[in-house]
């Protein structure tokens, strides 16, 4: 047993002994649990892959005279402004309003962090404090005050693998499906991923520091759509979307080979984003979830052609089968690939290792565990709005 409080002191001292979780799950397989555990301090994991649930904070500064802004676009892409005078939120996933461009929210952010240019056009209120009415300039990320990175849903643990049964093709965020189950694509790293690893949440709650963009990051809250109450499977882990969180981190530090700008056709714009995930080894029982294997995990398998909140599926797949390439529906043989990168998440996670290893990046405790029992509530559209009032 040891507490992060001693790993932080390993850390400080150059002493901590630090894994990838590839690593981890070499070694484990090698020397069992017990030894493993005595030879190592922190694990790390990491995944690459898009986030369109993600967004970035921005404070301009006030112009003279002052401006209330109440809309507001950089680079042609609608940016939130109904709160500070000049405080506005790009959510990743925002289409540009260039009807020829295939750029979003996810572009403009990934821009300012490489050092770009962005232009900015805001219309004014226009009160006693606030005169001002119309404002543009160009902006980068050292002409702002604040400009940080709040996702408001990051890191599935576990996610879907999607299929189309139907006759043509459609154009999802999980990229293209071809008709008549012509491919499969999944998004989660299986075991490698970080909260499949954790899957009591034990080691990751609020406030836990993470590698986020390169820079440090911080877990401010469970993620949205969190939904621990997944069925699970006996070693613990969830049979589809489970617990998401919530991560912050300042933009400003991070670094643009983790932040990336990209466009699923026919569907949108997202962000490329690479997060790590430290997790301290407290115990054997943390090495123990550790050597989780991909035949050992599951995913639902999804036809995406049903257009209804419940879509039929075609049952569980094992990630030993999708990262073998080809699945089997129906009798049928079904290519398949992954929409995380999985050469770039070992790079996330060996990034995060020799950030621990050179005394750059210490543990941070919890300061509140993540829910365990929330729930997944839908609307119902069937739920009339209609005053009975004559």
């Amino acid at each position: 047993m040891q507490t992060i409080a001693e790993i932080n002191e390993k850390i400080r001292t150059g002493k901590a002994k630090v894994w990838t979780i590839t690593e981890a799950k070499a070694r484990i397989a090698d020397l069992g649990v017990v030894q493993a555990a005595q030879q190592v301090d922190v694990i790390t994991t990491g995944t690459f892959e898009p986030m369109e649930s993600s967004g970035a904070i921005l404070n301009l500064g006030h112009t003279d005279p002052p401006i209330k802004i109440r809309q507001c676009w950089l680079d042609n892409v609608l940016a939130y402004s109904g709160f500070g005078a000049v405080d506005l939120y790009l959510g990743a996933a925002q289409m540009s309003e260039d009807p020829e461009g295939e750029r979003g929210g996810g572009h403009v952010i990934a821009d300012l962090i490489a050092g770009k240019s962005v232009s900015l056009r805001a219309v004014g209120q226009g009160t006693d404090c606030y005169p001002r009415t119309a404002f543009e300039t160009t902006i980068t990320k050292d002409t702002i005050n604040q400009f940080y990175l709040f996702n408001p849903r990051n890191l599935y643990q576990n996610f879907i693998v999607g299929v189309n049964g139907g006759n043509r093709p459609l154009y999802t965020y999980l990229g293209p499906l071809q008709p008549g189950l012509g491919n499969a694509v999944y998004a989660n790293l299986g075991a490698l991923s970080p909260l499949l690893n954790d899957p009591d949440l034990r080691l990751v709650g609020v406030g836990s520091r993470i590698f986020l963009g390169g820079g440090d990051g911080y877990v401010t809250w469970e993620g949205t759509q969190h939904f621990p109450l997944q069925k699970r499977l006996p070693n613990g882990t969830p049979i589809g979307p489970a617990a998401t969180l919530a991560l912050v981190g300042d933009a400003k530090q991070m670094d643009p080979k983790w932040v990336r700008g990209c466009y699923f056709r026919g569907y949108g714009p997202s962000l490329m984003l690479g997060v790590g995930v430290p997790l301290p080894v407290l115990d054997e029982a943390v090495l123990e979830k550790c050597a989780v294997k991909d035949e050992d995990l599951v995913a639902p398998v999804m036809d995406f052609s049903i257009p209804r909140r419940v879509r039929p599926t075609f049952g569980l797949v094992s990630y030993a089968q999708l990262k073998s390439g080809k699945i089997k529906i129906d009798g049928r043989v079904v290519r398949v690939a992954p929409l995380t990168s999985v050469y770039l998440a070992g790079q996330v996670a060996i990034a995060l290792k020799q950030k621990i290893e050179a005394g750059d990046f210490t543990l941070t405790e919890p300061i509140a565990i993540l829910p365990r029992d929330r729930p997944l509530l839908p609307q119902n559209t069937w739920h009339s709005t209609l005053s009975l009032e004559p």
